[in-house]
């Protein structure tokens, strides 16, 4: 018995017995794909693993690509840090490539359901900025290894039609959350949008990235300055 046949069966019974494989696992050994349907391997699977090992999976992702970015981030390094068998990543993810997806979108996944419950407090537009800037500094000096795993994913989207169908998709996703809320926002009276939710949303997003990516290239710098004219961007955006 091979080494991936050993994989397999851990897998198995990690999984759960009775289990059957995933449809990430079954395809990606197919050759045949078309333009409109990515790569199983690519696809969600439908099934992932929960709780904690979850949880130490997405986390040992995110600090090994971090530390090596995603050509280094094998799945023999992945599973020794996450305490799982290789195996068990290979039948949920198929790919490493598949398994930095499923780590951004929990990321952004958990990112949303606290930004909906914080903007659900914000009694002012003041309120509304001053939470998306905080946000901001807050993930740059405690938790870079997000901003990087984002922009591995988009750097990986320009080599890999399908990873770019699956992060536009993302993309997509976050937008439409942040515009449902600034929706709200002006329903309430609380915002004066000057364009579309969408519009709206996407300018904000494009502000954030763009910080975020000089404020880790230059860490020694102080951004104050910086970070108050992109509170008076947003406020032009928001505020009557």
């Amino acid at each position: 018995m091979d080494a991936m046949a050993i994989d397999s069966s851990v897998a198995d019974s990690e999984a759960g017995e009775g289990d059957s494989p995933s449809p990430a696992a079954t395809a990606s050994s197919s050759t045949t794909s078309s333009a409109s349907h990515p790569p199983a391997a690519l696809r969600p699977s439908g099934r992932a693993p929960s709780g904690e090992k979850a949880k130490r999976i997405v986390e040992a992702m995110r600090m090994s690509v971090a530390r090596r970015g995603t050509v280094g981030s094998t799945f023999d390094h992945v599973s020794c840090e996450a305490g799982v068998s290789r195996g068990l990543l290979h039948y949920y993810f198929g790919t490493k490539e598949r398994l930095l997806l499923e780590a951004v979108r929990h990321d952004c996944q958990l990112r949303m359901e606290i930004l909906r419950d914080q903007v659900s407090h914000a009694a002012s537009a003041e309120d509304f900025i001053d939470l998306m800037a905080q946000n901001l500094q807050e993930t740059v000096r405690d938790d870079p290894d997000f901003v990087t795993l984002l922009f591995e994913l988009f750097t990986l989207s320009r080599r890999s039609s399908d990873i770019a169908a699956e992060y536009a998709e993302l993309m997509r996703a976050t937008r439409r959350q942040v515009a449902a809320m600034l929706a709200v926002g002006q329903r309430e009276r609380i915002l004066c949008l000057h364009a579309e939710p969408e519009v709206v949303a996407e300018t904000l997003f494009s502000l954030a990235d763009g910080l975020a990516l000089r404020m880790l290239a230059e860490p020694d710098r102080d951004f104050a300055a910086t970070v108050q004219a992109g509170i008076a961007c947003a406020r032009a955006l928001l505020t009557a």
